[in-house]
C-alpha cells in the first residue's frame, strides 16, 4: 500500500497539517509508504526524508491568498508522482490541494478527509464551488471528524453513503512539574483557567474576558496564542479592569505548552461558530486529565468531544455568565471535579489517542482497497 497525503502546508501551525502529519508518521511506523505533499509556508520547496516509509515533499508558494497557498508547483509534482500512490488522502478545506488533485488526471482511490466547511471565505466559496462538488464526487470514501459534523454539513448530506467517521487522536501532552511549578508561583498560587487558539472572532474570547468578570480574585485567566484581535482583546481587558486576572500570553512554543497544560486546574473553549469543528485542544487537555468548559455550537463536533457531564461541562455560546458558572461549579467541587478529571483522562484514552486515529485509518484503507 502506498498512500499520499495532499493538503495545506508546512511547517505546521494548525489542526489540519498536525492531523496530516501524525498520520503519516503513524502510517510508516506500520511500515505503510506514506508521504506527504504539501505548500511551504516559507516559500521554498524542499523534501525531508523522514523514515524509511515515509517523506515529506514541499513545494514553493508564489503567495498566500485567503489563507490558501498559491502553489503552481504542487500541480507539477502531483502530476509526475500521482501514478506512484494507491491511495491519496486529501484534506479538506484547502483549494490549492484539490486543483491540484483535479490537474493530475489521477486515476486511483481517493479519500476525503473533510476537517470543515468552508464558512468565512464567501467570495472564494463562490469560484471554488464548482470545483468543490467535484471532489466530494470523485471521492471513494469522505472522512469527517465527528458523526454530529457530518450529520449537519449540508455539503456532505447527498453524500452519506460514502461518509464515515475518524475522530482525531494524539499523543499526550507529557507532564511538566517543574514549568508548571514556575508557572504557578508567577501567578501567585491562583486557580489558572487556560484557553489556546488564534485570537479571531470565531474562537469567542471576548467571551471569555466576559467570565472573568464574574470569577473571584482567586482565579486568573491565560489565553495563548496570537491573532488580529490581540489589541481588541486588550482594550477589552483593561476596560473591564481585567489586566491582573486576564492575560494574552502570546504564541506558545511548543516546548513552553506543556507546562501550561499541567499548571492550568482547567482548560476552557469559549468558541462561538462551527468553523471550529473539533478542537484539538480539548483532547490535548483531557490526555492532561484536566477538566473541559466548552461551548455547543450548531453543527458542531466540539460538545461531542467534551461529553457534558463525563469529561467537563457544556454551556451555550456567547455567554460569558455561563462559562464563568460553569468554572466555579466544577472547581468549587471537589467530588465532582475528580469526577470529571478522571472522565476526560479516560474519554481521551478511549477515544482520542493517536494510535486509535491510525487503526482506524488503516481500517478504512483497507476496506477501500478490498472493495
Amino acid at each position: 500500500m502506498r498512500v499520499l497525503q495532499l493538503g495545506k502546508f508546512y511547517p505546521i501551525r494548525g489542526g489540519v497539517e498536525k492531523v496530516m502529519y501524525d498520520l503519516l508518521n503513524g502510517l510508516a511506523q506500520h511500515e505503510v509508504d506514506c508521504d506527504m505533499l504539501c505548500a511551504h509556508g516559507e516559500k521554498g520547496s524542499r523534501e525531508v526524508n523522514l523514515s524509511p516509509h515515509s517523506r515529506v515533499i514541499c513545494t514553493r508558494t508564489l503567495f498566500k491568498k485567503y489563507a490558501t497557498m498559491i502553489s503552481p508547483q504542487m500541480i507539477l509534482t502531483l502530476r509526475r508522482i500521482a501514478p506512484t500512490y494507491d491511495i491519496i488522502h486529501v484534506h479538506h478545506p484547502d483549494p490549492m490541494a484539490a486543483m491540484a488533485l483535479w490537474c493530475s488526471g489521477y486515476k486511483g482511490h481517493v479519500v476525503l478527509h473533510w476537517h470543515s466547511d468552508i464558512l468565512k471565505q464567501k467570495h472564494l466559496l463562490r469560484l471554488y464551488a464548482p470545483l468543490q462538488q467535484w471532489l466530494i464526487r470523485r471521492a471513494d470514501t469522505i472522512i469527517g471528524t465527528t458523526q454530529c459534523y457530518i450529520d449537519h454539513s449540508p455539503l456532505l448530506q447527498p453524500h452519506l453513503e460514502k461518509c464515515t467517521v475518524l475522530p482525531i487522536g494524539i499523543d499526550p501532552i507529557a507532564p511538566d512539574p517543574i514549568g508548571a511549578e514556575r508557572l504557578r508561583n508567577r501567578y501567585g498560587g491562583r486557580k489558572i483557567i487556560f484557553s489556546l487558539g488564534r485570537l479571531v472572532h470565531y474562537k469567542g474570547y471576548r467571551y471569555l474576558i466576559e467570565a472573568a468578570t464574574h470569577l473571584p480574585d482567586n482565579y486568573v485567566v491565560l489565553i495563548g496564542g496570537s491573532g488580529n484581535l490581540m489589541q481588541e482583546l486588550q482594550q477589552q481587558i483593561a476596560d473591564s479592569h481585567l489586566e491582573e486576572k486576564v492575560y494574552l500570553i502570546g504564541r506558545i512554543h511548543d516546548e513552553e505548552l506543556a507546562a501550561y497544560y499541567t499548571a492550568c486546574d482547567l482548560y476552557c473553549l469559549s468558541s462561538r461558530q462551527k468553523t471550529e469543528a473539533f478542537a484539538i485542544v480539548q483532547i490535548e487537555a483531557m490526555s492532561c486529565g484536566k477538566p473541559v468548559v466548552s461551548t455547543k455550537i450548531p453543527g458542531s463536533g466540539v460538545s461531542w468531544v467534551n461529553a457534558d457531564g463525563v469529561s467537563g461541562l457544556v454551556v451555550n455560546i456567547e455567554d460569558g455568565a455561563a462559562l464563568a458558572s460553569a468554572i466555579r461549579r466544577i472547581m468549587d467541587n471537589p467530588e465532582l471535579y475528580h469526577q470529571l478529571s478522571e472522565g476526560a483522562h479516560n474519554r481521551y484514552k478511549q477515544l482520542f489517542t493517536k494510535e486509535k486515529m491510525v487503526d482506524r485509518c488503516l481500517e478504512i484503507y483497507d476496506k477501500l482497497l478490498k472493495s
